[in-house]
């Protein structure tokens, strides 16, 4: 868009962004999201519990595709979905309410692109990729059957997320919240009765949560266009040509969001098949039942995250940026707080976690030293998360970049050279907690480090 693009008053939404108190409009935007992502979370949580019951090889099945579902989440809904919210809201913040309404259209066509794309390169790699992270035999055919479905039809999780950072961006956390809850209503009763085969359903194994979860997101992703095509939103969906500079507004913090999301999941998928080749099937399922306590840290994070993206951005369309650095650095103590006592309560109580998931020997040995290791270290991971969404808001996102890299390279570098010196899990784990701390420090030093130059955040346009 250029800047002929015509102003318009501040909607009352957009000044609460800019002029409300600090705390308590952070705040007041987070909740809906945050319990909405609590209770995505609760129902990925709900259906590893049912899949349990279907014995260790189909769990540990579930953990090898598990960082490609959590990738799909977190690239259309917090990363992709984040430079939608951040256009959007950069948009609104300097006025131009129609650049933000073009803006819909696009973000539609970006995260249907990508998400085609990303399901085809699962369907045909899956194999492939799930043999090199440990899965063999049963565990590997129980992997297959879960992704193949999900994967099919991912591209509803990718749109239902479009809208939904279309409307975060407005600071209107509170329809996608309605929507996402209302949806878990049907799924939580429908994932075990598709698995188990209740009443009329049939008996789908593993592939029934799959079934079930692209249920849900078929009747969001109705209810989402609905409205918005309604003109229930501050942004419409306008049919204008596509063009390049509303693109870029979008990409230039979506795709470099997106390899810090690849960053995450891909740290993850190595650090398993790391403990796979040590400690096989069971080592997977307690590693993998040990970080999903990890991958709840995200939605925790995005909870807070998408009102940061939302406020900092519009402080930066509006040219505030000591604001914009106050809500970063607010945003990332609480998540600090918030991450951290779930570290240290699953550090202290391990099994209270793992035992709701099984209760193999391996898998509880596996998991139990993955959270005494790596539990104490879970605020780090948060306020680097924090500072991550105030980067997209800001447009500015290299230090995040840097940050995943280095962990990375300590977590799986530094733990498979542990592994190779002392055959040990418990090493390995050393490795990944220590890449948190990295992650967490690298990110506070950059915001610091702009704040002392009299800007936001280090910037990368």
């Amino acid at each position: 868009m250029t800047t002929a693009a015509v102003a318009a008053p501040l909607n009352a939404r957009t000044a609460l962004l800019l002029h409300g108190p600090v705390v308590r409009t952070l705040l007041v935007l987070a909740w809906p999201t945050l319990v909405v992502q609590f209770a995505q979370a609760a129902t990925g949580l709900i259906e590893t519990f049912w899949v349990a019951k279907l014995g260790t090889d189909a769990l540990a099945g579930m953990a090898l595709v598990f960082p490609a579902v959590m990738l799909v989440q977190m690239v259309s809904g917090g990363a992709m979905g984040g430079g939608i919210s951040s256009a959007i809201a950069r948009a609104l913040g300097a006025g131009r309410r129609d650049e933000a309404n073009a803006l819909v259209l696009h973000a539609l066509v970006v995260n249907a692109a990508i998400g085609g794309a990303f399901a085809a390169l699962a369907l045909v790699f899956g194999p492939a990729l799930y043999s090199a992270l440990g899965g063999h035999g049963a565990s590997l055919a129980a992997a297959l059957r879960y992704s193949n479905v999900v994967f099919a039809g991912s591209l509803l999780i990718w749109l239902v997320n479009a809208l939904a950072s279309v409307l975060r961006g407005t600071g209107n956390m509170l329809v996608p919240a309605v929507v996402v809850c209302g949806g878990i209503v049907l799924l939580v009763p429908l994932s075990p009765c598709l698995i188990f085969g209740i009443g009329p359903f049939p008996a789908l194994g593993v592939a029934g949560g799959a079934v079930a979860l692209l249920v849900y997101y078929a009747l969001a992703l109705a209810i989402l266009a609905w409205y918005v095509l309604a003109g229930r939103s501050i942004v419409r969906l306008h049919l204008t040509p596509l063009r390049w500079d509303a693109f870029w507004s979008i990409l230039k913090v979506g795709a470099v969001a997106s390899l810090v999301s690849l960053q995450t999941n891909v740290t993850i998928a190595l650090t398993t098949g790391l403990v796979g080749g040590v400690a096989g099937p069971p080592g997977i399922a307690g590693f993998g039942t040990g970080s999903r306590l990890e991958y709840l840290l995200i939605p925790l994070a995005f909870g807070l995250g998408a009102p940061l993206v939302a406020m900092v951005g519009t402080c930066i369309g509006a040219g505030d940026y000591a604001r914009a650095g106050h809500v970063a650095w607010i945003g990332a103590g609480i998540t600090f707080a918030l991450t951290e006592a779930i570290g240290l309560w699953a550090a202290m109580w391990p099994r209270a976690w793992l035992g709701l998931f099984g209760t193999d020997p391996g898998m509880l040995v596996a998991g139990t030293a993955y959270l005494h290791a790596v539990g104490p270290f879970y605020g780090f991971f948060g306020a680097g998360m924090a500072l991550y969404f105030a980067a997209q808001g800001a447009g500015r996102l290299l230090w995040p970049l840097l940050a995943g890299l280095l962990r990375i390279t300590v977590a799986v570098g530094g733990g498979y050279v542990a592994l190779r010196l002392t055959g040990s899990l418990t090493s390995l784990y050393a490795a990944v907690a220590l890449a948190l701390v990295a992650f967490g420090a690298l990110n506070v030093a950059a915001v610091w480090r702009g704040a002392l130059r009299g800007k936001t955040l280090v910037c990368v346009d």
